[in-house]
């Protein structure tokens, strides 16, 4: 494994120093404005961790944002969304991996007129004792794991009981619900 890891950092060693990570990259384009394939070394971290020093042990197991701190010029890369259709974050995705480094594949966004820097939709995660290359799609598995009364077709964040809660509280619009109302009322 080993080897492997010393090999994808040959290969990407070049474009690193330019900024370029995409040489290696396997990752599948969305078409996004601003997306560019990237294959890098990182270590994954707990971003408030990070940032504040605030560190729990277990990595405040999986409750909190992961982020990839990018080998090759230490910048804080955010992994906001994993390899699967639906929008999922990566947390579950990266928990197993934290405070190691890994390869990580993946789109990297960076569009200045969206207000997007170092945003990463990770596709694949490569730890040293691996074989190949883990995909990036636990996110539905392991949300219907935890919520096994929450069954049913259909998306599962229109079945999320957190989500439900929140709604049922302060309305779909998030202002309340009798906002919620005037809205309909008005436009539907």
């Amino acid at each position: 494994m080993k080897k492997l890891l010393s090999l994808l950092t040959c290969v990407v060693a070049a474009p690193l120093a330019a900024g370029d990570f995409s040489e290696g990259s396997k990752a599948k384009g969305w078409g996004l404005e601003g997306e560019q394939k990237a294959l890098f070394e990182a270590k994954v971290v707990d971003v408030m961790c990070e940032l504040t020093g605030d560190c729990p042990e277990n990595c405040a197991d999986g409750k909190r944002q992961f982020g990839l701190l990018r080998s090759a010029d230490d910048v804080l890369i955010f992994p906001m969304k994993n390899g699967q259709r639906s929008f999922y974050g990566a947390v579950d995705d990266l928990a197993p991996f934290c405070n190691q480094t890994v390869m990580v594949d993946g789109l990297l966004i960076d569009n200045p007129e969206l207000g997007a820097k170092n945003v990463f939709m990770v596709q694949f995660v490569l730890a040293a004792d691996m074989e190949k290359p883990a995909k990036a799609n636990k996110g539905t598995k392991v949300w219907a794991k935890r919520h096994p009364e929450a069954k049913g077709k259909g998306p599962w964040f229109r079945r999320d009981p957190r989500i439900n809660a929140i709604i049922a509280e302060e309305g779909y619009l998030g202002l309340g619900l009798e906002v919620d109302k005037e809205y309909a009322e008005e436009n539907f």
